[in-house]
């Protein structure tokens, strides 16, 4: 494998998916130019699915999952392949960062350390193999009951092109330690880094079947949440795709996660240093340029510190220097595509004729002419009924929301569709606890955005169904079952394997 390189994308097979253990050719001549969003160039070209690929790759998985040895192995096993999967990440992560940063915009110098933490989701669960109760005993009347957990089946993977390598571990690991095995499905604006996994699992060697990988657009991917051979679908994205996705699922009892969006408050209480939660916030907003499910774009804070807030905020939003991703000065890079930035600037005008202050940012940077660049921005004096404080925006627009208390504070915040993630800054974490408690959120952090994989994510309301993450992301993929023994097993160890 060549040295990846900004401009050329380090993988192998761009013409080709993965399916059944192999690299195979497309049922057409159909093609997907992935942009790059700071140079606005063809980065690289992808093959796109059509309904025979998907048809292939589902039958594909659904041979591995009713003949193959995988769904039959020892959890222990299984995570085996699980571990090497992530240390094939890490060695390979140079190219990923490379891919993430050309396709969404994110900065290469924050791209480029997150490799250890994509490593540790597939260590986490592949050390569940070990800790896991996948069959339990309990006291019956008469004989032996087992609780037992089983893999649901053949899964649909659909993730979205913010953050590929971070929501494809989030899904894939835990579902090829349940047994389950997937196709999964990326999106036609970054399929990059699928296609460097793709290659690692080939390289691991996991059994022909386990692990599919197309591109596709909606109407093609419709077709994979519809299929009969799918047993469940684990969808990050939005409202919209969610919505459609969660109808067809009910149509014929198909299991579904959903992880959507979100309008997350940051709750700012009367004893905490404003000057530090804007510095705060405007970490948590650069290194992605806002486009994260669970960005504080909701910020909350009493009548009386308003305006010194907006002022810290709009300092700290503007000394931001935007510019090229792979420049390691750079702080905010572009946003991922063309139609994004569309969006972020018909909400920075909608806020402004709707009469919120527009306090900093609100254009493009001159002196960037080419790139899919917008100033990070600060509106004050939102009202939460404004469209830019009720809808999800996914750019660096942040609103400032004035109450008159902090139980108002607690109401602005959960007076919201969505419920994916919030925050209290206080020095007191006795009054932390408090607010934490009462937020109609999947995930409150104290003094900042926060998140922990090891416990789980994802959102109330509608931001989502299930979870991920944790001993809760694991769960959905597996199914719960009964046993009732009249007489003693000779074993009580989750093998999956027949009696000889």
């Amino acid at each position: 494998m060549t040295d990846a390189v900004p401009d050329r994308a380090p993988i192998e097979h761009a013409q080709r998916f993965f399916i059944g253990g192999s690299w195979v050719p497309p049922s057409s001549d159909s093609k997907i130019n992935v942009i790059s969003a700071s140079t606005e160039k063809i980065y690289m070209t992808v093959a796109e699915a059509q309904e025979a690929d998907i048809q292939r790759a589902v039958s594909a998985a659904r041979t591995a999952f009713d003949e193959g040895p995988w769904p039959r192995m020892t959890h222990a096993e299984r995570a085996g392949y699980v571990r090497e999967i992530g240390q094939g990440i890490v060695a390979r992560w140079a190219d990923i960062a490379d891919i993430w940063s050309n396709e969404m915009g994110i900065v290469r110098s924050f791209s480029g350390v997150l490799g250890p933490f994509v490593r540790s989701i597939y260590d986490y669960y592949a050390s569940l193999a070990d800790t896991f109760a996948f069959e339990e005993r309990h006291v019956i009347m008469q004989g032996v009951g087992l609780h037992v957990r089983e893999p649901v089946g053949v899964v649909a993977a659909i993730v979205p092109w913010n953050a590929p390598p971070l929501l494809t571990a989030q899904k894939v690991a835990p579902a090829l330690l349940a047994g389950c095995t997937i196709v999964l499905k990326a999106s036609p604006e970054a399929p990059g880094s699928i296609h460097v996994l793709a290659e690692i699992i080939k390289e691991v060697g996991l059994p022909d079947g386990v692990f599919n990988f197309v591109t596709a657009d909606r109407q093609v991917s419709e077709l994979l949440v519809r299929h009969p051979g799918i047993d469940k679908v684990t969808f990050t994205g939005s409202i919209t795709a969610g919505k459609k996705i969660a109808s067809i699922c009910g149509e014929r009892i198909a299991r579904c996660t959903l992880e959507l969006g979100g309008k997350s408050a940051a709750v700012i209480l009367d004893d905490y240093d404003l000057a530090t939660a804007a510095q705060s916030l405007a970490a948590s907003t650069e290194h992605m340029t806002g486009q994260v499910c669970a960005a504080l774009t909701r910020v909350i804070v009493t009548r009386k510190r308003h305006d010194q807030l907006v002022e810290a905020l709009a300092s700290s939003f503007s000394a931001i220097k935007v510019g090229d991703p792979f420049d390691a000065a750079t702080q905010m890079g572009p946003l991922a595509m063309s139609r994004q930035r569309d969006r972020v600037e018909g909400y920075i005008a909608r806020g402004k004729a709707e009469g919120a202050t527009l306090a900093a940012g609100g254009g493009r940077p001159p002196r960037l002419k080419r790139g899919y660049y917008i100033e990070p921005t600060i509106f004050g004096r939102v009202d939460n009924n404004m469209t830019i404080a009720r809808e999800e925006i996914f750019g660096p627009v942040l609103s400032v929301i004035p109450v008159d208390n902090e139980a108002q504070a607690v109401d602005v915040a959960n007076d919201s569709v969505f419920g994916l993630s919030a925050a209290v800054f206080t020095n007191d974490p006795d009054r932390a606890y408090w607010a934490a408690r009462q937020l109609r959120s999947g995930t409150v952090g104290h003094n900042g955005a926060k998140g922990d994989l090891t416990i789980g994510f994802g959102g109330f309301k509608q931001s989502g169904i299930g979870r991920e993450g944790g001993v809760n992301g694991l769960l959905p993929f597996l199914e719960s079952k009964t046993v009732l023994l009249e007489g003693e097993p000779t074993h009580l160890k989750p093998t999956h394997s027949k009696p000889s």
